[in-house]
């Protein structure tokens, strides 16, 4: 894989982490091979590495669309989160360069929830847990973590209802950011344990409502 199709690649799956992109949506080759600056060829590329990863899928004669969230896969990247992220704080130490990262997400999302600005406080959201990951102190588990994260993103737009969705976890962000500086990272880990369970029963809840 060339460096500009990773970049590229890597490009999308930010949009679809900040919620630029939706479940279903068609995507247009013109439109993005004029805002990226590439050819079309080399965005086709681009398009099945991320159909590879599950990030998109292809219809013929219609195009490239966002995927949409399965029962399956929806329980398989909690089960995912639960694994990386709370073994990444439990052994965590508090002193860590990215609990500052956490730290700052968290005022960030207060910021937006005082504005109702729901898709920041979401953004916010999805940097607060990367920087748990970056916790652990493996790059290759961060790479591996931004494709689940831009998978998670997709289930979160499957809820009409950001602020339902997410203004809750701004406090539950913040308590597990206070453990953790407290010197508790064993209880922190538990406080998120139980926020993965919470999440996913609410993701999965929106599923059943939209089949």
């Amino acid at each position: 894989m060339s460096t500009l199709t990773q970049r590229l690649a890597g490009s999308i799956r930010d949009k679809l982490i900040a919620g630029e992109l939706k479940p279903g949506e068609r995507l247009s080759e013109t439109a993005l091979s004029a805002s990226l600056k590439v050819s079309r060829n080399t965005l086709r590329e681009v398009f099945r590495i991320l159909t590879m990863e599950g990030l998109l899928f292809h219809e013929p004669n219609r195009g490239v669309f966002v995927s949409v969230p399965s029962v399956s896969s929806i329980i398989d990247i909690y089960r995912i989160r639960r694994i990386v992220e709370c073994r990444a704080l439990a052994g965590a130490d508090p002193n860590h360069p990215a609990v500052g990262r956490m730290r700052r997400a968290v005022e960030t999302a207060i910021v937006g929830r005082a504005s109702k600005d729901w898709a920041s406080v979401g953004s916010a959201n999805m940097l607060f847990h990367a920087a748990i990951v970056e916790l652990a102190d493996s790059r290759r588990l961060s790479v591996f973590y931004a494709q689940v994260a831009a998978e998670l993103r997709l289930c979160f737009g499957m809820l009409e209802d950001q602020e339902f969705l997410h203004a809750s976890y701004v406090d539950q962000n913040a308590n597990i950011l206070a453990a953790l500086e407290a010197g508790r990272p064993a209880e922190s880990a538990e406080m998120l344990d139980a926020y993965l369970t919470r999440s996913e029963r609410t993701i999965l809840a929106a599923f059943e409502r939209k089949m």
